[in-house]
């Protein structure tokens, strides 16, 4: 028996979210990390117009009246995780080697605080040592000049870096001479990003936080905001309180769309809330597709198309109708596991609504067929005239903070002739045009030999990627590992043979980089562009902003090659903010709009002028085959997620309330029908073997089995602990997102 089967605790999972018990849990944990004055400044100027942003979810911040409090408990619990007043330091690596490191759960190791100084493993070496920031500097550098051929180097980028810093990193990327600039959307929305960029010419959704609040139906799919994107339950109640309707489609039923307690009104703090959803369609994992096909087939038939939108608007329509024209009920009923009546009563819902926002996120996005199954989303509100239209649109909820920005700034192994033409047009070079490495072909190329040097800007690519071992493995065969962090994850442990960890400044702390306060820009899930600006103390006197890291990387990489002014841009984050004006599409006037105005919204020609930038000038229906997934007798299919004490793969605690599980993380969830036909009983302790076609045996060991309310054979479990159940090559068709909604498991007694 381990410490966690002993310790791990099932009870009743939550009927509702926030309210009372969210407030108190967040002030405390504030409290107990940050202290009593830093937990009330950062807390206080968490979200508001001349705070900081929060590093946590990329929900949007109102763009008026902002509440005292406009954070959620996860926020607070990412602020109170990054503001630790626990340090990691020079004494702390001389204790304890990377192979003690090693053997210590990912909790454990960002537990242990904030890291304040530059630290080099030296090859060969047990330990990790300090290392002055110039030594560190031109030990990259020399690796990376040393390299005969730059796509032998990676720039990985996770969701947390400011534009600034996304804009500087894909400059240095590309002067280096490389398009190898996987980021995390490529694990999470790159299957969004390439299903709009086809049907509606721009990746990213067609609402603002005020189109939410207009509607009359909100379809929230694969999605639990209640953990993920607690800020939105606020948007859902403002259009509940309006009249709205929410349709919620989802294999696990979720206490954040059961009832929602608002702590920032009276009303929820005392514990009366808001019943959220309408109705929920509890489908089985990956029938999606399915059921927006028969959703389709059902409005064609209801006869509510929006003829005039469609004639002048859209390309592709007929043949749509046409495949959608009959439709397989029995497959549908298969792949869905709902019945034809619900489907009808969903559809219903659609033909009855004047105003509909379609959400989405991972539930969607990671599986075999995700593209096709949101370009059926795209079809259905092209077939109603749901884009352009207020009230009304696509929303792909994304996660990480900036992740979105980063994408804008050039953080894309698959960068736009736009793009490149400006980065050629400002700083005189030719940039590389062939596509680089994604997040998947990344650890192939390590794996293989292909690549040698590894940079992150945050993140931690390790515990983020599926198959882990396969992934450790590939880390460690680097010959250069580059790690701009915070604090310490399993990245820093799964290291290459020389490694570097150089830490950086938090959002919420001051940076007086170049002798003068700067601040930053991010860019939220509704295309809004704001500053954020930290007000505490840095963590220690040698953190440097992520700025100032990467443009000493670049400089002593690069040196004067194409004049760019690295040490300026560092000293001013205006120089680069000019620069982004004129580089970026969309982006005109950067530096004067974030100065003057406080901020603004990106362009978005579906949404603003019902104008799609496709090929064929028009927004494209997409007919895509129906396609039912099965498994063979006795094997279920696994969907990894978040527990509700964890943000992406920083695990704050060991709780997940809102599911009913304490002091633990091992477990999966299962239904009741499946314990007994599997000969199973609640509270089995069992091994996970994921079953592929490349007849590789991979497993995870010692989950116990916890009964829940999700669809027969049909079980979940959290990761980072199950991503070594995901093989590399099982990736979403087109955008190469790995298939962790859809691995194919079987239990094993223990």
């Amino acid at each position: 028996m381990t410490d966690e089967d002993a310790s791990l605790r099932i009870g009743a999972p939550a009927d509702h979210a926030a309210g009372f018990p969210a407030v108190r849990l967040s002030l405390a944990n504030a409290v107990q990390r940050m202290g009593v004055r830093a937990a009330v400044r950062n807390l206080r100027t968490l979200n508001q117009h001349d705070g900081f942003d929060c590093m946590s979810c990329a929900w949007p911040d109102p763009q008026g009246h902002r509440h005292a409090a406009e954070f959620c408990e996860n926020g607070a619990k990412a602020v109170s995780w990054e503001a630790d007043r626990a340090t990691v330091g020079p004494e702390f690596f001389a204790e304890h080697s990377i192979a003690d490191l090693a053997g210590q759960t990912d909790h454990w190791l960002e537990k242990q605080g904030r890291l304040t100084h530059p630290m080099v493993r030296r090859e060969g070496a047990t330990h990790y040592e300090p290392i002055s920031w110039d030594e560190a500097f031109a030990l990259a550098g020399s690796f990376l000049a040393a390299l005969p051929d730059p796509d032998q180097a990676a720039f990985y980028t996770s969701g947390r870096a400011s534009n600034e810093a996304a804009f500087v990193y894909q400059l240095l990327a590309r002067a280096f001479g490389t398009n190898n600039l996987p980021d995390c959307s490529n694990l999470c929305h790159e299957s969004t990003g390439t299903a709009l960029l086809r049907t509606i010419g721009v990746g990213k959704g067609s609402v603002t936080l005020d189109d939410l609040h207009r509607a009359d139906l909100i379809v929230v799919s694969g999605q639990n905001p209640g953990t993920n994107h607690p800020r939105m339950l606020t948007a859902l109640e403002i259009a509940k309180r309006d009249g709205a309707k929410i349709l919620a489609i989802n294999p696990l039923p979720e206490a954040g769309l059961r009832r929602f307690d608002n702590p920032q009104r009276v009303r929820g703090m005392a514990g009366h809330g808001t019943v959220l959803a309408d109705r929920l369609l509890r489908i089985r994992s990956n029938g999606d597709l399915a059921l927006w096909q028969a959703i389709g087939h059902l409005l064609l038939r209801r006869g509510v198309a929006d003829r005039e939108f469609i004639d002048s608007s859209t390309v592709g329509f007929e043949a749509w109708a046409r495949h959608l024209s009959e439709i397989d009920r029995d497959a549908v009923e298969a792949a869905t596991g709902l019945p034809w009546a619900e489907i009808e009563e969903a559809a219903d819902m659609l033909a009855n609504a004047k105003r509909i926002v379609h959400c989405w996120a991972m539930g969607i996005t990671q599986h075999r067929n995700a593209v096709a199954t949101i370009k059926e989303f795209v079809n259905v509100a092209l077939l109603q005239g749901m884009i352009g239209k207020p009230g009304a649109g696509l929303c792909p909820v994304r996660g990480h903070s900036n992740v979105q920005g980063d994408r804008s700034m050039g953080i894309w192994e698959k960068p736009p002739p736009a793009l490149l033409d400006g980065i050629r047009a400002e700083f005189g070079f030719e940039p590389p045009r062939h596509h680089g490495f994604d997040a998947v072909d990344t650890v192939k190329a390590f794996r293989d030999s292909r690549a040698s040097v590894f940079v992150a800007l945050g993140g931690n690519f390790v515990a983020a990627m599926p198959d882990t071992a396969v992934t450790a493995a590939a880390m460690r065969g680097a010959a250069l590992t580059v790690q701009i962090s915070t604090k310490l994850n399993r990245s820093h442990v799964e290291a290459g043979r020389t490694a570097l960890i150089l830490p950086t400044l938090g959002r919420s702390e001051r940076d007086h980089t170049g002798g003068r306060e700067q601040r930053v820009t991010v860019e939220d899930s509704m295309s809004a562009v704001h500053a954020s600006r930290g007000r505490s103390a840095p963590a220690g006197p040698l953190l440097r902003s992520e700025v100032d890291i990467v443009c000493g990387i670049a400089a002593a990489t690069l040196g004067d090659r194409h004049g760019i002014p690295w040490e300026a841009f560092a000293s001013d984050y205006d120089q680069i903010r000019e620069r982004i004006g004129r580089v970026v599409p969309g982006c005109s006037g950067y530096a004067a709009k974030i100065r003057d105005d406080g901020g603004f919204t990106m362009p978005h020609p579906p949404r603003d002028a019902r104008t799609f930038p496709t090929p064929e000038g028009k927004a494209v229906f997409t007919v895509s085959p129906l396609e039912v997934m099965t498994v063979p007798p006795g094997r279920l299919v696994l969907q990894t997620l978040r527990s509700h004490d964890q943000f992406n793969t920083t695990i704050y605690g060991l709780d997940d309330r809102y599911r009913g599980v304490h002091a633990g993380r091992r477990v999966v969830f299962i239904s009741g029908a499946d314990l007994d036909e599997l000969g199973f009983a609640d509270g089995d302790i069992v091994d996970l073997i994921s079953e592929f076609s490349d007849g590789v045996e991979r497993r995870a060991d010692r989950f116990r089995l916890v009964e829940y309310d999700t669809p027969k054979g049909c079980v979940a479990a959290y990761y980072p602990e199950t991503n070594p159940l995901v093989p590399l090559e099982s990736q979403a068709a087109e955008s190469g997102t790995p298939t962790s909604k859809w691995v194919v498991v079987r239990l094993v007694p223990r």
